[in-house]
Order: C-alpha cells, then structure tokens, then sequence
C-alpha cells in the first residue's frame, strides 16, 4: 500500500480518521473524507484508470463520494460483474438526455434497472415508435463519446422542486412531493443534463461504452394506474462489450424461435382463450405429452411415495389456520354455494386451494401416526388456483390454474438430513433424465413476514447449511450451490433448485422447504419411542413445480425437437404412391403393437410436402414407404433435423425405435436387471 494518506496499522486512530479493510483482510487508516478514486490511485495509475466504482461493506458508491466511516472496501473495476449494474444505470441516464436533446418539451419520469437492461418513461404528445430507436442511439453514442463526468450533488427538497416546476418536469414534481420535507435530494449531473437519482454511477459517461442497443417502446401507465397518463417506455440493453451483447441478442433470436407459445401452435399441443383466461386448453398431442411427464413422475415415486388426492375447495377457517389467509389471500380464489338459496342454507366462505400441503396435513392427522410410521412421504398431482394479474400471464410459464407436483414428508428433526438429501438426489437425477446438466442449489433464508419463532428458524437453517455443503461435496462440484437472504417461504427455509437451458436461460423450478411452523399449527403429532406426543418436521417438495410451466420450459429447451420416449407422436408413416397403402398400414399396426405412438399419412399428396409438413410438427421419426419398400419389407427413415435416410428391414427398425423409446427411468430399471 503506497498512499501517502494511510497510516500505520499499529498506530492508534485519531479523530478524523476511518479504517478500511481490503480484499486481502489488510486493514489501512486513511483521513476521514478520503474518496475511492484517492485510494484507487494510491494503488496504482492503472487500477485508477480501470476503476469505475468501490464498495464499501458490499454497497456500490461511487468512486467520488467522501468515505465517512469504517468499511469493508474493494475497488470495482469495469469488466467487473458487478459493474454491469452501473453501466445499465448509467445508459438509462444517458437514453433520458438523448430523448430531451432530440426533442425538447420531453418530460422524463423514472428509469430503473432491469434484469438484462434497463428502461425510462417519458411523456410527450406524440409516443415515441420504434423508427425513433436509431435515432435514440445515435444521440446516446454522441453524449458518450463526450466522456462527460457523473457529478453527485445535494439539495435541500424544497430547492430541487423549486428547480424542476421552472422547467416544467411535472412529474418529477410529483416524486419529490412524495420526499419528505427535512430530506434532502440527490441530483446527478452529465455535463449540463441532470436528473433525481440515488446512485451509484461511475466517473464519466465514457466509460459506458458502445456495447448497448435500443429494443423496444411500449406503454405505461404512470405510477402503473389507468387513471394516469399514458408514457412512452424505451426498453435498452447494455453489456460490458460487443462480444457479451452479441451473446445476448443471438439468445433473443433463439429464445423467439423455441418460444412455446409459437410451437404449441405449429405442434397442435395446447392453445389459451379469454373464455378460461389463465388456463390451458390442451389439444390431444399436448395431452399426450402432460401425460408421459405425469406418468415419468408417477414411476419414479413408485415404492416410495404415497399418491393421494385432497378436494379443491375447503372451507376458509382452514387456510386461515395454514397463515394463507394472512400471506397469500390476494392470490387465491373464493367460492360459494350459487343462488340466494344456496346462499341462505350455507353462508360458509370457502377458498379454491392454491397448494397441497393443508389437505396433506389433514390426512396426516386423520388416524394416530407413530415414530415408526416416519419418514412418510406423501405426493399429489394436484390442480391448484391462484390469482395472476392478466398482464402477467405469459402462456404456459404463468398460469391462474396448473397440476403442482409436490410432495410433503413427514418426518422426525433427526431424519431432516437425510431426508433432503435423498430429494436433491430424486430432483438432480429427474432433471438429469431431461437433459439439463447446469445445476445450482440456493438456500433461500428467513423473509421480513414469517411465522414461527426465531428459534424454530435457526435450528432450520442451521440443518439446510449443513446439507447444502453436502450437497455440493457429494457433487464433486458438478452442481453449484449459493444463498438467497431473506427469501424463504412464510412458514420456513428452503433449497431452490435453478437449471439452465440449451440456450443459458436460467429456470427455477425445485424446491424443498423445511416447515417447522404449519404442523404445531393444525396440531399435527405422532407417538415418540418414548409414548410422548411429538411434532412432526414437514418438508414440502415439488420437481417440476408446475407441470405446465415445465412442459413449457422443456419445449423450449427442446424447441420442439422431444426425446423419441416423450414426443407425443413419436412415429409418423405415409407413402409415396397409393401403392403402398396396404403395407403402410401394416408397418402401423407393428408400431402400435411394440407400444409406440405412431400416425398413419395416406394422403394423395407429393412425399416432399408431406415430409416437409411433419418436420414442421416436430415428429421425430418418419417411415416412407413405396412400392420397392412393400417389396422388400422395409422401411425408409427419415430423423428430424437430418438429410440423411436409412433403409431398414421392417422389423429392425420397429426393434432399434422401441429401445430408443424406452424412458430412462425404465432403461435404468432393465439395464439393472440385466446386470444383476
């Protein structure tokens, strides 16, 4: 450490000054209003110059701001992850003093972050369209390539209302009129351009870079109220370079083509209607395919887990005694007895179930349960309800109705451990058996509202720390593991398990949640070794989550192109000439017999139209035959995706399609059995 300013460890701190502790646990003593470019600099000229912010006990500043009090410090440099944050920030600033360059009288009003980008509203009488978006961009490439400074000053509320009715930023008046009076204001300057704002940024405008683009305009309500006016909202992008946005825009462009939504379309799988809003109308290739996940889920609990099935609607008293009342009423739905009649015999309030796990506790508690009864695991294919904003639907991915794939264990403090190992092990080999190999575990921790004590918590947590190493030992680092402070359910912590797609989107779907608190709720116990009334550990798990929402990722994941044992039409036959349509329905009916789901195509059509068309379904197997094929007893076959074709003698082909249809949870299941 070479900064003039620092003093010796040893020495004692005198007033004035503030102790910094580095990256590498050196602790240094600086004067009292020291800034991180100062310290930067005292380093060396070129971290100075690579540096566009510090954080001080985690928090970004900004590399200007007067460092008043102890902190852990670190310098942020730009191709740091976390200064992808500043850059978006600072793009956003940038897009708002393009917009008010090009054309004065545009009022600005908010501009966040947002995940991959960022975005800013904006008031004019005329909205803003896309044939604006390179314009934009152009401007913003201008006031970039300035290099103008980020400057941070602070007003006295009064004064910057004052400031912003002169020049007529009606609703930037509106948001200071929400700050109280004695607060004071951050303004942040780039060259004469300025905007409220809390920061952080980096030092200049330059240091943004060209690795950003304009993607969109859409409208927004101000405030997100009807009543309001109408906004422009400018959607960007930035990255920390061309080669990262690159990356980004080809994830679009392949996002757009395996969208489910499209593809549920061209396969015929499902469709949604304002009718049912929020729920799927399956069409019977989409049917087929829910089932072979339904049924792949059902055999892998098989011998395990116990399949029941709790009703739909119950009365409110009993989610008011789960806490769903209380956290969750505004996602759920009401329901009672139709007619002033029906009404008058039973005034009772029921609520159609968002989850599993009060019904399962009931049935638990219906009989007396022992020690030895334990661990008992309990699973449901269950349709739930739960209210989503119609602005928030999103085809398969957010749904109002969908089948949850949960499970509850009820167990004993003691067999916790092992219980949530051995569910990590079912979830990882599951999402294994779907090709997904990029895994990370996240311990999700006590959120702000909960239920419980404190030291219901803490003994939790402590247990889920403990298999979350475990898990990530018994890996051998293939799955990676992290920590989400504060989000953990209402009722107690829980592992989320994220997977990453062909294309590096990132999924949450399972989860385990450990639950000291719903079983002491409804009085669940069972009888201990030692004939005392003991309560029940309660470990809530899912794999998919939902099964409609999974089904969309793996369409994506897929896009389209399924597995041969999951697509819903594995086989497709059809003909050259009529010639062949005897034989063809032969090669059906062998199809249908070894158990694949296969579709005959007779039509007076060229074959090219009729292969071109299945290809476009996605079916993954096309048997053409001809006059010569019926001669020969063969098949032609033809693999989606591919231009090459085989010719195989009928009964090998229906044997080599049969092995590949196999599910992997069942080819494990012979491959054992042969080896034993």
């Amino acid at each position: 450490m070479t900064d003039p300013q620092a003093r010796d460890d040893s020495a004692r701190l005198a007033d004035g000054e503030v102790k910094l502790t580095f990256p590498d646990g050196a602790k240094r003593s600086f004067d009292a209003g020291v800034t991180g470019r100062e310290i930067a600099e005292g380093i060396s000229k070129s971290l100075s110059k690579k540096a566009v912010a510090v954080t001080l006990d985690g928090k970004l500043a900004d590399l200007s701001q007067a460092i008043e009090d102890d902190a852990a410090i670190e310098i942020v440099t730009r191709d740091d992850p976390r200064s992808l944050e500043l850059i978006r920030h600072d793009a956003a600033h940038v897009m708002a003093e393009a917009v008010q360059e090009l054309w004065p009288g545009t009022q600005v009003t908010i501009g966040p972050v947002i995940e991959n980008g960022f975005y800013y509203d904006f008031f004019r009488n005329e909205p803003f369209t896309t044939d604006d978006l390179p314009r934009i961009e152009e401007k913003m490439r201008e006031i970039i390539n300035r290099d103008a400074p980020f400057t941070c000053e602070v007003k006295d509320r009064n004064e910057v209302r004052s400031i912003f009715e002169k020049m007529g930023e009606a609703f930037k008046v509106e948001l200071v009129d929400a700050i109280p009076e004695d607060q004071q204001i951050k303004l942040y300057h780039q060259g004469d351009w300025f905007d409220l704002c809390r920061g952080p940024h980096m030092a200049s405008t330059g240091q943004i870079g060209d690795a950003f683009k304009l993607m969109r305009v859409a409208g927004a309500y101000w405030r997100g109220d009807a009543r309001n006016p109408m906004l422009t909202r400018i959607y960007g992008t930035a990255w920390h370079n061309k080669a990262e946005l690159d990356a980004y825009l080809h994830q679009l462009e392949e996002a757009e083509k395996r969208d489910h939504r499209r593809l549920g379309r061209e396969m015929d799988l499902f469709h949604f209607q304002e009718e049912g809003p929020g729920t799927v109308f399956w069409h019977p290739k989409g049917w087929t395919l829910f089932q072979e996940l339904t049924a792949y889920m059902r055999r892998r609990l098989r011998g395990d887990y116990d399949e029941v099935n709790a009703p739909q609607v119950i009365d409110k008293s009993l989610w008011e005694t789960s806490g769903h009342w209380q956290w969750f009423r505004e996602n759920m739905f009401m329901a009672r007895p139709a007619g002033e009649e029906a009404e008058s015999e039973d005034e009772r309030t029921y609520a159609i179930k968002p989850m599993n796990c009060p019904g399962h506790l009931l049935i638990f508690k219906h009989g007396l349960k022992s020690y030895r009864d334990l661990p008992l695991r309990m699973a449901e294919f269950g349709t739930v309800h739960r209210f989503e904003p119609s602005g928030a639907l999103h085809g398969l991915m957010r749904v109002r109705a969908f089948t949850h794939n949960d499970a509850h264990i009820f167990c004993t403090e003691e067999q916790m451990a092992q219980a949530c190992l051995k569910i990590n092990d079912l979830i990882l080999s599951t999402y294994a058996d779907f090709d997904f190999d990029h895994i990370t575990v996240k311990l999700s921790t006590r959120p702000e509202h909960r239920v419980g004590s404190d030291e219901a918590w803490d003994r939790a947590e402590a247990i889920m720390e403990r298999v979350l190493k475990q898990i990530e030992e018994r890996s051998g680092g293939r799955i990676s593991t992290g920590i989400n402070p504060g989000e953990g359910a209402f009722y107690g912590p829980k592992f989320e398990y994220v997977l990453r797609d062909a294309i590096g989107r990132d999924w949450q779907c399972g989860t385990t949640q450990v639950d000291f608190n719903l079983p002491e709720r409804f009085g669940a116990f069972f009888i201990d070794a030692d004939g005392e009334k003991k309560v029940p550990v309660m470990i809530h798990r899912a794999i998919c989550g939902s099964m409609e929402r999974f089904l969309g990722i793996l369409i994506e994941n897929y896009a389209g192109h399924f597995p041969l044992w999951l697509a819903p039409i594995q086989v497709v036959v059809t003909t050259i000439t009529s010639d062949a349509d005897g034989y063809a329905e032969e090669v059906n009916r062998k199809l249908w017999a070894a158990g694949l789901r296969s579709e005959l195509d007779l039509r007076n059509e060229k074959i090219n139209y009729k292969v071109r068309e299945h290809s476009l379904a996605k079916v993954p197997v096309i048997l053409v035959c001809g006059k010569r094929e019926a001669e020969e007893g063969t098949v032609n076959v033809r693999r989606l995706g591919s231009k090459e074709q085989q010719s195989l003698k009928l009964d090998d082909a229906v044997a080599a399609l049969t092995g590949e249809a196999t599910p992997p949870d069942l080819a494990r299941t012979a491959k054992a059995a042969s080896a034993a």
